[in-house]
């Protein structure tokens, strides 16, 4: 291939008025942690674009790893060339010449950023067609549906030709909102939720609740590989691994069964907030869908949410278990999150739990026992993995 850029265009980061900057700057952060492989690329910044320098490297593999950055609306492959007629009809047919077959149609598509050049956009998309219809064979012109579009940006300090593109992950930027902790069972729905908080520009960090012997390594394990999955979009993720098994008993001991789960919910809720806390991040995230189980009625949610005045995220909240199962089918999480092995979230079960939990009675239960000392006992002892991104290949086109 002859093209020495790639093009890459914003998105929802072009509204953003005074705090582009932040954003483009983040995006570039991000796109230069995801190919750090690739030594010898250059990067240029521009109102409205992001260009990389291939310096003759191959773009496939640079191409895949782009996919799944959040932040960008989609890329190009791109051949520059000076702002000058000539050249530009040149560059043209250099890079439609790699790309046409026999009865093949294009159409040539001008964008000027640069309005003092001396011919509007009809004229060079007339003089850049006929230089390439005058030096090709067997191609025609199709404006309406062309097998290609050769796509021309003139700018003044260059040209850029374009004619292949790739969608990209559209968002946010990760780490251009902020972070925020999230509460990792080793089920379906969490995961989900920590993939559409990276995509709204939000960096995460990882809470899982393990309770041996209830629940085994495995389990454990299950949920480092999910971690694992969401790299691919962020680079690496926190994991924060809270013993709790002795807060568990002692819910089981002491609050009536109907209520056990409401209890749990809170104290993972107050853990989850002290980590939080210490880590400086700014919100809690949870995998809730409205109704979907007991603890997920707006009844439970107003008395878990009691313990804290941290804002708690919910991605998920108007979803479906369909449109969730959907979700983690594409980004790699499913096969994961059935993997038989039980977390801290199914053990102790009750039979009947409270669907309208009343926060006055929990409360009372929760006031017969020291839990304060607890929670500064688990989260003294909470494990803190890193988790770095590996290559994987999903089908990113097919999600965005």
């Amino acid at each position: 291939m002859i093209f020495d850029h790639i093009l890459i265009r914003f998105g929802e980061i072009s509204t953003k008025g005074r705090n582009r900057i932040k954003f483009v700057e983040q995006l570039r952060r991000n796109i230069q942690n995801v190919l750090t492989d690739h030594e010898g690329l250059k990067y240029e910044v521009t109102r409205d674009r992001l260009y990389i320098h291939l310096n003759g490297q191959k773009h496939e593999d640079i191409a895949e790893k782009l996919k799944p950055v959040f932040g960008i609306q989609s890329f190009s492959l791109a051949l520059k060339c000076e702002s000058d007629v000539e050249q530009m009809k040149q560059a043209s047919l250099e890079a439609i010449r790699n790309l046409y077959k026999k009865n093949d149609s294009f159409k040539v598509s001008t964008r000027r950023a640069d309005k003092q050049f001396p011919l509007d956009t009809n004229e060079l998309n007339y003089e850049i067609g006929r230089h390439i219809l005058i030096n090709t064979e067997d191609l025609t012109v199709d404006v309406h549906n062309p097998v290609i579009n050769l796509r021309v940006e003139v700018r003044k300090e260059a040209t850029y030709i374009t004619c292949f593109d790739y969608k990209g992950a559209g968002g946010l930027p990760v780490g251009a909102s902020g972070k925020a902790m999230l509460l990792l069972s080793g089920g379906i729905d969490s995961p989900v939720a920590g993939f559409l908080t990276l995509k709204r520009g939000v960096a995460i960090e990882m809470i899982h609740f393990f309770s041996p012997p209830y629940t085994s390594e495995r389990a454990k394990q299950k949920v480092l590989d999910l971690t694992k999955e969401l790299t691919a979009y962020c680079g690496e993720i926190k994991v924060h691994i809270v013993p709790f098994t002795a807060i568990q008993e002692k819910i089981r001991a002491q609050v009536p069964e109907n209520y056990s789960m409401t209890s749990t919910r809170r104290m993972m809720l107050k853990i989850a907030d002290v980590i939080r806390e210490k880590q400086k991040a700014l919100a809690l995230i949870t995998g809730e869908s409205l109704g979907q189980v007991a603890s997920q009625t707006l009844e439970s949610m107003v008395a878990i949410n009691d313990v804290t005045s941290t804002p708690v995220l919910r991605p998920l909240i108007t979803m479906d278990k369909l449109e969730i199962i959907k979700i983690a089918e594409q980004i790699g999480t499913h096969s994961i999150s059935i993997r038989p092995y039980e977390d801290c979230c199914t053990i102790f079960t009750p039979a009947s739990p409270k669907t309208k939990p009343k926060l006055e009675k929990v409360s009372r239960f929760e006031s017969f026992v020291d839990f304060d000392e607890m929670i500064e006992a688990a989260v003294e002892n909470t494990e803190t993995v890193i988790i770095k991104m590996e290559e994987k290949s999903n089908d990113f086109e097919s999600l965005f």
